[in-house]
């Protein structure tokens, strides 16, 4: 009973110091970059006003201009809110992290920085959390008490099976999710046979990948003999560490691979972010909401 009181008071700490921290970038930084990124879904009409010198004529009210014997053009406002719907991976390998955190740790961070800024925004905000199943499904809310909910499921989460299936966590997506939504996925991408269900959903939402990884997933420091453990299928290996043109050879391996990650990535015309478990998240999001107002 004792240890189950200090784990509350653990998740309640975790939680307080994620929103603590996460409200503040979102204050100081991405508030304002989240909204410029992700407009609102349409335009409805509010009010007119006599034309100006610039105005697009398609603009015109007619039946206003007639009435008045002047010109005037019909003013429209942003159709603001909109449904942001966090994904995350739950499978055994987003366990893993090498330095300062685990890739869930960062996806939690994230989702964090996320979520609060679509709140500010008067979006609502949804969870899915999947490994080769949906793990857990929470419909999109308002307000930080939802959002402390949402945060709570992923810093608690224990998924029931370590596989991965991101095809099948993006059909239950477009199974539910009827009107368009900003989706976020944060995966490592330790899966095959995803990129159907990417092109076919993105096509259909405004999809965002977020692709998490970690210092060992690029290359190994030399050490010695390394005791592996796949935390998706359980698989056990031993990899010599010692020598140089080994080292190498996993380098330029997972190099390659990367490189042709991106590739497909962008033939798929998939917007995405790069982070890792050793770095801040400040810089690349914010490159990414600077490329994405630009893009609208």
């Amino acid at each position: 009973m004792q240890r189950s009181v200090r784990n509350m008071k653990e998740l309640a700490w975790t939680i307080r110091h994620i929103e603590i921290r996460s409200k503040r970038l979102v204050n100081e930084l991405f508030s304002g970059e989240y909204h410029s990124s992700f407009k609102g879904c349409g335009i409805e009409f509010s009010n007119v006003r006599e034309y100006s010198w610039g105005d697009d004529v398609r603009t015109i009210d007619w039946n206003t201009s007639a009435r008045k014997n002047d010109l005037y053009v019909k003013l429209f406002t942003e159709e603001r809110e909109r449904t942001l719907l966090l994904v995350i991976d739950g499978s055994g390998s987003m366990l893993f992290g090498s330095r300062q955190r685990t890739k869930k740790e960062l996806a939690a961070e994230v989702c964090a920085v996320l979520a609060f800024s679509a709140i500010m925004n008067n979006d609502k905000v949804g969870l899915l959390i999947f490994s080769d199943r949906v793990e857990k499904f929470i419909p999109p809310r308002k307000g930080r008490s939802h959002v402390l909910v949402i945060l709570e499921e992923i810093i608690s989460l224990n998924s029931q099976s370590r596989g991965t299936d991101i095809g099948a966590a993006l059909n239950f997506i477009r199974s539910t999710q009827r009107r368009q939504a900003i989706v976020f996925l944060l995966t490592d991408l330790v899966d095959e046979r995803y990129e159907k269900a990417m092109k076919i959903l993105n096509a259909k939402h405004d999809f965002v990948l977020i692709h998490l990884s970690d210092p060992l997933d690029r290359e190994f420091p030399r050490t010695g003999m390394l005791h592996l453990h796949d935390l998706e299928t359980g698989g056990k290996t031993i990899v010599d560490a010692a020598g140089g043109k080994a080292l190498e050879r996993y380098r330029i391996s997972r190099r390659e691979q990367r490189e042709a990650l991106k590739k497909q990535l962008s033939s798929l015309k998939i917007d995405t972010v790069y982070l890792e478990t050793n770095r801040s998240i400040i810089g690349s999001l914010n490159r990414f909401f600077r490329y994405r107002e630009k893009k609208i």
